[in-house]
């Protein structure tokens, strides 16, 4: 059986929502988007090198996987974060989508439609899946008791609004 890792960039206060850029996630007039950008540096970027040494695929929402699928295959492969895009280019990217309505052409692309799809694949052999971003994705795994560990990386910012990476009520619960 997989594990599945819940990995997430989160401010002080919490909220998980846009951080690599402004036009990434504006619901509900969110105007920080790209807030972890000035906090990038070697050492954060060899944290998030750590969460992905292990063989692994992504497990994504709807919105993050079409923010990514925009994204990570343009990416030039020699660039600094090169390695992250030709990782996310030969790994398989399950992403959940209630509706199906999303496209699925990023090369090793699988669409799960809830999760009862996610407990069949956590099930099956293979690496562990790890999600990025993906709120209301990680509050359903939350939720259904499917989140195995945590890697969650602390920003020194408050933002005082937006997506949280736990929903008010989450249940009491610890994670390795």
């Amino acid at each position: 059986m997989r594990k599945i890792i819940v990995g997430a960039q989160v401010s002080m206060d919490g909220v998980m929502q846009a951080p690599g850029g402004p036009w990434e996630d504006p619901t509900k007039g969110f105007t920080f988007g790209g807030w972890v950008m000035p906090h990038l540096d070697d050492v954060f970027g060899e944290e998030i090198d750590r969460v992905f040494t292990e063989k692994c695929d992504l497990l994504l929402g709807r919105k993050t996987y079409e923010i990514f699928a925009a994204y990570w295959p343009y990416y030039d492969e020699s660039a600094p974060q090169g390695r992250i895009a030709t990782l996310f280019k030969n790994i398989k990217k399950y992403v959940v989508s209630r509706s199906g309505e999303v496209d699925t052409s990023w090369q090793g692309s699988v669409l799960l439609h809830d999760i009862a799809d996610v407990k069949r694949v956590r099930k099956e052999d293979g690496p562990n899946l790890v999600t990025q971003g993906s709120t209301e994705l990680v509050h359903a795994l939350l939720e259904n008791d499917l989140v195995d560990a945590m890697s969650i990386f602390t920003v020194p910012v408050v933002l005082g609004r937006g997506k949280k990476l736990f929903a008010d009520g989450s249940a009491p619960h610890a994670y390795s």
